[in-house]
């Protein structure tokens, strides 16, 4: 699958926008990677970064599109949550590390206030229609129930679907559950628990190893680390 061009010398970091990002800024900086001027700019429009090291560029790109960039290699390593990876499973990524950031959790949730018998009989289960931006993921974990769930693929406004019965359930990612109560609904079970990941295309590592594993090491002492003090 990788694509990856054997003769370059530089990496590209492929980082995603938004919650994760904010999250990530406090390690590049530990980790002495400090991006230029412009990917602070928030009325920027530029997507490829240069860094302080000269062999080093960041791409900024949509969270569920990092894990793409790695796996083909266009992007030699990257910052994904596990959701990601679970839901695309690429052979071609390799992910060495839990970076203990954007922490949350990948969870069933329907109308406040409703006793969905469904959930609770495993038996009726392939009644039961499911919003979610996560089919694969979704449909495992109900195949694993014995239940064959009709699943609506939806990548925004997941809250609505119960609210307008387009569906019964949604599957999503929850941090403190506020989205979920100010649109009038409830978790009631949690798939698994969500943290980001150091992630690396795995012909990067093999032709650009010793700046990777550098890479690789120095965050992981980061992680290690409860000052998360600067390391190079």
């Amino acid at each position: 699958m990788s694509v990856i061009d054997m003769k370059s010398n530089s990496l590209i970091l492929a980082l995603p926008k938004g919650r994760i990002l904010k999250d990530c800024l406090p390690l590049l900086k530990a980790a002495n990677i400090i991006p230029e001027d412009a990917f602070f700019d928030k009325n920027s429009r530029l997507l490829r970064f240069k860094t302080n090291d000269p062999k080093l560029d960041i791409i900024r790109v949509r969270s569920f599109d990092v894990a793409t960039f790695v796996a083909f290699g266009t992007a030699s390593l990257g910052v994904c949550g596990s959701d990601v990876l679970m839901e695309f499973d690429y052979s071609d990524i390799y992910a060495p590390l839990d970076l203990n950031i954007g922490r949350c959790r990948l969870s069933i949730a329907q109308l406040a206030g409703i006793k969905d018998k469904n959930l609770e009989d495993p038996a009726r289960w392939s009644q039961i229609r499911i919003a979610t931006k996560y089919p694969n993921v979704t449909q495992r974990y109900f195949a694993s129930k014995g239940a064959q769930a009709d699943i609506i693929n939806l990548h925004g406004a997941m809250e609505l679907a119960p609210v307008l019965k387009l569906s019964n359930l949604i599957v999503d990612l929850v941090d403190t559950g506020s989205t979920l109560r100010a649109n009038g609904l409830q978790e009631v079970k949690t798939i698994t628990q969500i943290s980001s990941r150091l992630i690396i295309n795995r012909t990067a590592l093999k032709t650009q190893s010793a700046c990777i594993n550098r890479l690789i090491d120095r965050f992981r002492q980061l992680v290690a680390s409860p000052n998360k003090e600067s390391v190079s």
